[in-house]
């Protein structure tokens, strides 16, 4: 009677302790749990940053690659560091669950970064030294040297699979969704979560890139391999704290067998009540802590895979609540793809806009701004916008719409979309500034000449770069978190992280494919001159991309149907369970 009596003191939305007994609200989860699982994020977006913001700098500088392939190889590893989380997703959510393959490919990350610090520390991992301009001239990396290094880039990335879609799946998961103090502080989490993200960003753009600039890449390098190790001790050390959600089996095979069930069955008519559709009983759904959902009459093609049949094979037969699963994951694809041309921009801060710092004048008294300095106001621009926009415009708007986030999320990709082509207007705007002046100064065909211009001229794509993460990259990140089913959030995760790497490889095939043509058919838009080349052309294209990306987006947004929220019956079958699972484990004390 005591645990019935107490039973709101326990969380209802499936979540369990690390031995997978119910757990008390009181003593576990919301900003407490989150306290520990951030550490490892602020680390890990100190380390990415700190390598990937000056490694076209290391690329070029220390194995004398060419303008054209290092910013591809940044965009290719990048890509594969974004993308690797689609298979940590599957993973967590189909065999180890969130924590245990988060701790793995932790340390995996911190494997590489420590191979990553070791290839940068010996002399006879880099090819010698060379002053040419032009890195032609140079002696090339041998395989042996590239092996090295971009093995530990490869192992890092690896680690990062496992690790981005499942801590801030573990972060959301310590607000109670059936809890309603929990559930509005859970619409602030990815704000504060992506606040922390960027905190890192902004000391990895200033303090790291400094010291890798004027101490040395050991030493910028181990210091983030040190803050990753501590990192990983703290989030281990918060364990007693943390809620888990059970993994529930391979999400991608669940909408496999929708797909081959529907597809086996396509001839056969829908019955006209839904309700004899095949579906689990509810007490299944409430001892696993899962959550039936309701037929509905979108992709009705879907539906066909839960007629009844006299096989019991899940490629035969679904549940309707797995039809529908599989059919919020599919709603979710079109959208996924509108993501893919403004993901394009992030590559960009790191390559092309370091590459244009190194050819203007970074001089202040003396003390000279490295190449990538300008790539610290990318995150700055990012907090203190997200900061506004949490304490000020959402209780602005709310007021306003009844929203409880303020507006919608789709609305703030909106926005972060506006903002995407704004920035890389101005861009090519500001380029064909400084060729003009490149020309003017007899620079242009002089290379590795510097133009009498400030780099603080690229101030505003590099702010209105972080503006646009604030609005676009936090919207995206928490839109497809806060749209996949119940028993797929990491899959869900693993979607906002992919566009991120599908939009590096598109920028390295973009890269290279306006580069091949335009040397073919005239004077080529990106040579390893950037004096005689024409970013500005190369920008220009980019922004006819993202306005034709746009309206595709607002096509997508009218017609996209937002995920209903669990009902209510399923969460007084939630309770239920949770106190005959209280009972149980009273018993087993006893």
């Amino acid at each position: 009677m005591a645990a019935e009596e107490g039973l709101d003191d326990y969380t209802q939305d499936g979540t369990v302790d690390f031995k997978g007994n119910p757990v008390l609200r009181s003593k576990s989860g919301g900003w407490t749990a989150f306290s520990f699982v951030v550490v490892y994020e602020v680390f890990e977006g100190l380390a990415y940053f700190g390598v990937v913001s000056n490694l076209i700098i290391y690329l070029t500088m220390e194995l004398h690659q060419g303008t054209v392939t290092s910013a591809n190889n940044v965009t290719n590893w990048s890509g594969a560091v974004w993308l690797t989380p689609i298979l940590g997703a599957y993973i967590a959510d189909a065999h180890l669950g969130r924590y245990w393959t988060f701790i793995i490919s932790a340390l995996i990350y911190l494997m590489g970064l420590v191979l990553l610090t070791l290839a940068v520390s010996f002399r006879a991992l880099r090819p010698p030294p060379c002053q040419d301009a032009n890195v032609e001239n140079c002696k090339e990396a041998s395989t042996l040297q590239l092996a090295v290094f971009y093995g530990a880039l490869y192992t890092l990335a690896v680690g990062s699979g496992g690790t981005k879609p499942n801590i801030s799946t573990i972060g959301a998961d310590q607000f109670d969704d059936f809890d309603p103090k929990e559930k509005a502080q859970k619409l602030s989490f990815f704000n504060w979560w992506m606040f922390a993200v960027f905190f890192g960003i902004f000391f990895a753009n200033t303090v790291l890139v400094w010291i890798q600039d004027n101490v040395g890449w050991t030493l910028g390098y181990a210091l983030p391999t040190i803050g990753i190790a501590i990192s990983i001790a703290v989030f281990v050390a918060g364990t007693p704290f943390y809620r888990h959600k059970l993994p529930t089996g391979s999400p991608i095979t669940r909408m496999a067998q929708v797909i081959v069930a529907a597809t086996r069955k396509w001839r056969e008519c829908l019955p006209h009540d839904p309700k004899q559709l095949y579906e689990l009983d509810m007490e299944v759904y409430g001892k696993k802590g899962n959550f039936k959902i309701e037929s509905t009459p979108t992709m009705s093609f879907l539906n066909k895979a839960a007629i009844k049949t006299n096989s019991t094979s899940p490629w035969m037969v679904c549940s309707v609540t797995q039809v529908e699963e599989t059919k919020q994951m599919v709603r979710l694809l079109p959208i996924f793809v509108s993501t893919f041309i403004p993901s394009i921009m992030m590559p960009l801060v790191s390559t092309l806009f370091v590459s244009q710092g190194t050819t203007l004048q970074r001089d202040i008294g003396t003390f000279k701004i490295p190449p990538a300095g300008l790539t610290a106001l990318v995150p700055l621009s990012t907090l203190i916008t997200i900061l506004l926009y949490d304490r000020l415009f959402v209780k602005m708007m709310r007021k306003w719409t009844g929203n409880p986030r303020g507006i919608t999320l789709l609305q703030r990709m909106g926005i972060g979309n506006v903002v995407v082509i704004l920035l890389i207007t101005t861009a090519s705007s500001v380029e064909r500034y400084r060729l003009k002046v490149a020309r003017e100064n007899g620079v242009a065909d002089d290379n590795g000449g510097q133009v009498p211009l400030s780099i603080f001229i690229l101030l505003p794509q590099f702010i209105l770069m972080g503006i646009s993460d604030a609005f676009f990259l936090v919207a995206k990140v928490e839109f497809f978190y806060d749209q996949a089913p119940e028993n797929m959030k990491s899959l869900g995760s693993s979607y906002g992280w992919a566009t991120v790497g599908i939009g590096n490889y598109l920028s390295t095939f973009l890269l290279s494919v306006v580069s091949d043509v335009t040397k073919q058919y005239g004077h080529g838009w990106i040579l390893n001159n950037l004096n005689a080349s024409h970013l500005d052309y190369y920008y220009g294209f980019l922004a006819l991309l993202c306005l034709l990306n746009f309206f595709f987006f607002l096509f997508l947004s009218k017609i996209y149907v937002y995920r209903a929220e669990v009902s209510d019956s399923m969460k007084v079958l939630a309770k239920e369970w949770k106190a005959t699972t209280i009972r149980e484990s009273n018993r087993n004390e006893q």
